[in-house]
């Protein structure tokens, strides 16, 4: 389990950090079980606009934090609503 924990802190805090940085207003975070052993989290800000996966060169100290979260969990994706966007990912639990 402690590997899921890592991971799941590593991609949550991408994903925050890139809310920090381009949005204002509140931010969200919502963990939960669903669909058997599998973890969903979503993190949700008031920007209606979906991220950008960007190519970050060798050198580039930022730009690949959805390039990350696509690596390392099982799928992820964007989705509108009233207020803003969600960027969500998938995590496969032990079981």
């Amino acid at each position: 389990m402690a590997g899921v924990t890592d991971v799941t802190v590593l991609l949550v805090s991408e994903l925050v950090t890139n809310s920090l940085r381009y949005a204002s207003g509140p931010i969200g975070v919502r963990m939960y079980s669903h669909a058997g052993p599998v973890l969903l989290v979503e993190v949700s800000d008031p920007v209606p606009d979906p991220p950008r996966e960007r190519v970050a060169e060798p050198d580039d100290e930022g730009g690949r934090g959805l390039q990350l979260v696509a690596l390392a969990s099982r799928r992820w994706g964007t989705r509108r609503g009233n207020t803003g966007k969600t960027v969500w990912f998938e995590l496969g639990l032990p079981g």
